[in-house]
């Protein structure tokens, strides 16, 4: 899956910016991406996403992309299973090696869970950064 807005605590559309990504990065829809040297690129496991893709490159290379807000909830799947325990709602996760998921851990997470249909692979989770 990716991470696509699932809501926001404001009335607002959220702009969309249009930016460069980093040299060899191809950016997906729904990715969530940070900064660096100025250039859109992938999120670490444990980097808190400055943005999400909200469409492919144009043909100047610019990302649509809309900036993360503390009021925005996203919607994306895990792309691992919970351990025992599980996961539920305050929990805080990694994001995946592609960036486009989270996983089940809890150490050093950066997207809190709001809500969690299960611990399985694929279920949907929503998540605020």
């Amino acid at each position: 899956m990716s991470f696509f807005l699932s809501s926001m605590s404001v009335g607002l559309t959220p702009p969309i910016e249009h930016m460069k990504a980093a040299e060899g990065e191809t950016v997906k829809l729904g990715e969530a991406l940070t900064l660096d040297a100025g250039a859109l690129t992938k999120c670490g496991a444990t980097v808190k996403p400055s943005y999400i893709a909200v469409g492919p490159a144009d043909m100047h290379g610019m990302t649509p992309v809309i900036a993360v807000q503390a009021y925005m909830v996203f919607e994306t799947t895990l792309s691992a299973a919970a351990g025992e325990g599980g996961l539920s709602a305050g929990s805080k996760v990694t994001l995946s090696e592609d960036g486009l998921e989270v996983t089940a851990t809890t150490a050093s997470g950066v997207a809190e869970i709001v809500s969690i249909d299960g611990g399985a692979v694929g279920n949907t989770v929503l998540v605020k950064f």
